[in-house]
């Protein structure tokens, strides 16, 4: 699997506001994504921030603090920079054909790029044990 970081981003995702507030985005595979999202609504204290389904449904991204993408080395995941700038997201859908899984407003500001670098390794490793199953 690819690790990449990423100066590019989609600024159909946020918007420029005088908001202090910044976040870097990691993109991860629908399939993976969800099942870190359950581990970290599972996990005692585990917050988990605003989630975009995206893509055709094929990704969701999850918000992380700002400077994230800097050390980011997830297989499988791709993690945006937003240089700092001061964004926000918006409460409704930013992309045609995308939805929020978790909305801002009704998730925590960001998710702790530690807590979801182990969810993400737990949602690789039971998918491959269902996988293997088969």
């Amino acid at each position: 699997m690819e690790t990449s970081r990423s100066n590019d981003l989609d600024m159909s995702i946020v918007s420029s506001t005088s908001s202090p507030e910044s976040c870097d985005l990691v993109t991860v595979p629908t399939r993976q994504g969800l099942e870190a999202v359950d581990i970290l609504r599972r996990g005692a204290g585990e917050a988990v921030g605003p989630v975009l389904h995206d893509d055709g449904g094929e990704t969701l991204c999850f918000l992380v603090p700002s400077g994230t993408a800097a050390a980011w080395d997830v297989p499988g995941s791709t993690c945006t920079e937003t240089d700092g700038r001061g964004l926000s997201l918006h409460r409704e859908p930013p992309v045609a054909g995308s939805d929020w899984l978790l909305p801002p407003g009704e998730a925590d500001l960001a998710t702790d790029p530690s807590v979801l670098r182990r969810a993400l390794g737990e949602a690789a490793r039971l998918i491959e044990a269902a996988d293997s199953c088969r």
